[in-house]
């Protein structure tokens, strides 16, 4: 199995090392990493037993693969030695706004790039991460992206140009999620539950509800049918919800956070 460099040891490059680790992938000797002026690097290598380097030319001297996982807005002020440093190697890249055409400029030399994007449940691998290459991926290098962005939980191939649509929907997606999880609690709370109490059940229906939705081959306007019967409290909340144009909402939160990535990409 081939070694993988990390630059950036942030908190999706730690959910991408726990993941290969925990999944036997890759062992903590084929893991080197390399953080910025904190002490994120150091404290991954301790916490995992991968190796922290404060070195590109010791980082990606026996790389087969390199995940770009620093900020970026650092992507401008790499080393300009990362486009021969990385000659010959995959780069995955889970940089928000940057897009692959970009990435070639300071990987001019790499067999081939892969811009992913993934999502905060990651972290605890349950996340979803969206992905795109620049160019056809040979076999081996498919099963390295699988392994690598499966770590963070499931994913989907995509083209490019949808990338933004997954920024929108799944990327800043949990958030919405932690908003409507938010305002269930205090809904609850002002229909005369304790906080602890709203914020259980808030929680545990959402996660009941998520559940029941993967397992159930059913269409989630059928499940939402199953639990609203004719005028009666669900009914009720459903038509105050259609009254304010739920869906509406929803469909304007995606794509005015597509249209920022949008804005992102072309700066």
């Amino acid at each position: 199995m081939s070694n993988i460099s990390f630059i950036g040891a942030g908190r999706m490059a730690t959910a991408i090392v726990t993941g290969l680790l925990n999944s036997k992938a890759r062992a903590p000797a084929q893991i080197a990493c390399l953080g910025g002026a904190d002490n994120t690097a150091a404290e991954l290598a301790a916490r995992a037993g991968v190796t922290a380097t404060g070195s590109l030319d010791a980082l990606l001297a026996g790389a087969d693969t390199v995940v770009l996982a620093c900020k970026p807005q650092q992507l401008a002020s790499l080393d300009t030695r990362l486009a021969e440093l990385t000659r010959g190697k995959l780069i995955i890249s889970i940089l928000a706004g940057k897009r692959l055409t970009r990435l070639a400029q300071t990987f001019p030399a790499a067999r081939n790039i892969v811009r992913a994007m993934p999502n905060t449940p990651g972290q605890i691998g349950a996340g979803i991460t969206a992905w795109a290459p620049l160019s056809t991926l040979a076999a081996a290098d498919r099963a390295i992206i699988d392994q690598v962005l499966g770590s963070l939980g499931k994913t989907v191939a995509v083209e490019e140009t949808q990338l933004d649509a997954v920024t929108g929907l799944s990327g800043s997606g949990p958030a919405y999620v932690f908003e409507f999880a938010a305002a269930l609690r205090d809904a609850g709370v002002a229909a005369g539950l304790s906080r602890d109490a709203a914020r259980q059940l808030a929680i545990e229906t959402l996660l009941g509800s998520a559940k029941l939705l993967v397992a159930s081959p059913e269409e989630a306007e059928t499940l939402r049918d199953q639990v609203t019967s004719p005028n009666g409290t669900t009914y009720a909340g459903l038509q105050r919800m259609a009254a304010r144009d739920f869906r509406g909402v929803i469909r304007e939160t995606v794509l005015a956070a597509t249209a920022r990535s949008e804005e992102l990409s072309r700066d």
